[in-house]
């Protein structure tokens, strides 16, 4: 009963008697010792009331601009407005508000709300202030060539570094409030002109059939709008490097930067989107393609590399090299394990120790992981639990692991390993074959708001194929390879500096 009258209390209109809108706040905030209810006057017959949450608005410009000028200044007459108050409140950003709802979500944002008495509604000012983390560069982002910042917790300053990347007005941001305790403020961020606004209609649908109690990072949001929740597989890319997100939207896709943290998401995405890296767009295509390449190599090798070998070992000994069969076979006649539980084994302790070196402080972390991982692959061996070939095994397809530029895609391909190690444990090459066609028919079936996400290799694309399999040179890409529609289809135009070189150059 007392939660409905709070919350008819806060759908309600400011009135304009002051003790009774101070009241209403009152209630609203009772037991909120944070909480500042501060009356003043201006002149000396005004009452006038600020109400702001310690720690969160600047205590400093509130007494320097408000408080102390207060008593000074000459108010406008009784009934004149609240709008006519802007004029002595020496802030550039000021506006009214008008309801007790109004007032806490100001209030919640840091904004002081000025309420008068005989005028209706307040007037919030924006002395929005608390302790933010600086700008740092990405530890899971980190390139050799590039640019050394990323996004932080604060939204303001992730808008504020997406625009210093692309200064134009065509750069659109509309916001969004999700969350009915946490009023976590949501920014879609697109390129007007170059984004398919049928993507972008899809967007706001999809966020606005959120309701949950609280958006707390942008795993809650990825969740809740992905075309397919239950895959293993993420749909939508995080990042926090605003030069990868700005690319992204000069691509026709769309990001959103959560209220709280530093990972924005970008929509749609492909798979061979997370196979790529910023920095192979700063180095030479030559370079770009070769890393690409090695990098597919070992993302096959992190996928089916344990599965191979157990698959081999256990039932396609044929396969091996007389010289080399009768050395692994010397490396495993102590052992008490077949194949499959000795790579189960090894791959679970791999991943106890990564998971291990992550949560524990930095410090410790890598050493931990390191040792631990010799430590024990070496007391394995000695103690005749696992073989040499099967420890190397794992250790390459650890090291694979790490090739694969996006922590979200290296989980999804680590955990797909084991169903793998299980079908060529039983079935041998026909149970790899088998798990192999699963993992594409389930990989082409997939969207991503839409586009397939095996996209441009289901779609066979030229335009997008310049992307994927090779890092074609820049003034060769003049299609945008967006697969979102054919908006702003052309992202050079004719006399590029190298069609000035093949056409001679200047005379």
């Amino acid at each position: 009963m007392r939660r409905s009258e709070n919350n008819d209390q806060a759908a309600s209109k400011l009135g304009s008697r002051l003790d009774d809108n101070l009241t209403q706040l009152r209630s609203l905030y009772q037991d909120c010792f944070d909480v500042v209810f501060h009356e003043f006057r201006y002149g000396k017959s005004v009452r006038a009331a600020l109400v702001y949450i310690a720690g969160l608005s600047n205590i400093d410009e509130i007494n320097r601009m408000i408080l102390q000028s207060a008593g000074k200044t000459e108010p406008p007459e009784k009934g004149s407005g609240i709008d006519a108050y802007r004029p002595i409140v020496p802030v550039s950003s000021t506006h009214p508000v008008s309801t007790p709802n109004d007032v806490v979500k100001e209030v919640s944002d840091g904004n002081p709300v000025l309420l008068v008495d005989g005028e209706t509604g307040g007037l919030a000012v924006a002395l929005a202030s608390w302790d933010q983390r600086s700008v740092q560069e990405p530890e899971a982002e980190a390139v050799v060539r590039g640019p050394r910042e990323g996004f932080i917790e604060t939204l303001q300053v992730n808008t504020a570094m997406l625009r210093r990347k692309l200064k134009t007005p065509s750069l659109k941001m509309r916001t969004m409030t999700i969350g009915k305790f946490s009023q976590t403020q949501v920014v879609i961020a697109y390129l007007d002109g170059v984004a398919d606004p049928g993507l972008l209609s899809e967007m706001e649908q999809r966020l606005k059939r959120i309701q949950i109690d609280g958006i707390l990072e942008t795993g809650y949001i990825q969740e809740m709008i992905e075309d397919n929740p239950m895959s293993p597989f993420p749909l939508l890319q995080t990042t926090e490097r605003p030069d990868i997100a700005a690319a992204h939207l000069l691509e026709g896709r769309i990001v959103l930067l959560v209220e709280g943290t530093p990972l924005t998401l970008i929509a749609p995405v492909s798979f061979f989107s997370f196979l790529q890296s910023a920095e192979d767009y700063y180095q030479s295509f030559y370079f770009g393609t070769a890393i690409r390449w090695l990098r597919y190599l070992f993302t096959l090798i992190a996928l089916i590399g344990p599965s191979l070998y157990v698959a081999i070992i256990t039932f396609h000994q044929e396969m091996i090299p007389t010289t080399l069969l009768l050395s692994m076979a010397k490396s495993r006649e102590l052992i008490p394990f077949p194949a499959l539980v000795e790579a189960l084994l090894m791959e679970v302790t791999f991943e106890a120790l990564r998971e291990a070196g992550v949560r524990l402080p930095k410090q410790v972390g890598a050493a931990v992981s390191i040792v631990g991982a010799l430590v024990i692959g070496q007391a394995a061996i000695s103690a005749g639990l696992v073989s040499s070939p099967m420890v190397m095994v794992v250790a390459v397809t650890g090291i694979a692991s790490f090739m694969i530029p996006h922590y979200t895609m290296g989980i999804a391909i680590r955990i797909i390993r084991f169903p793998m190690m299980l079908l060529a444990g039983f079935l041998g090459f026909y149970g790899l074959i088998l798990g192999t066609l699963f993992l594409l028919t389930h990989l082409f079936s997939l969207r991503s708001f839409g586009v397939p996400y095996m996209a441009p290799v289901a779609t066979t694309e030229k335009t997008g194929l310049k992307d994927v399999l090779v890092r074609a040179p820049l003034w060769n890409m003049r299609i945008r390879p967006h697969f979102t529609g054919r908006w702003n289809k052309y992202r050079q135009q004719p006399g590029s500096s190298y069609q000035v070189r093949r056409r001679g150059g200047p005379k």
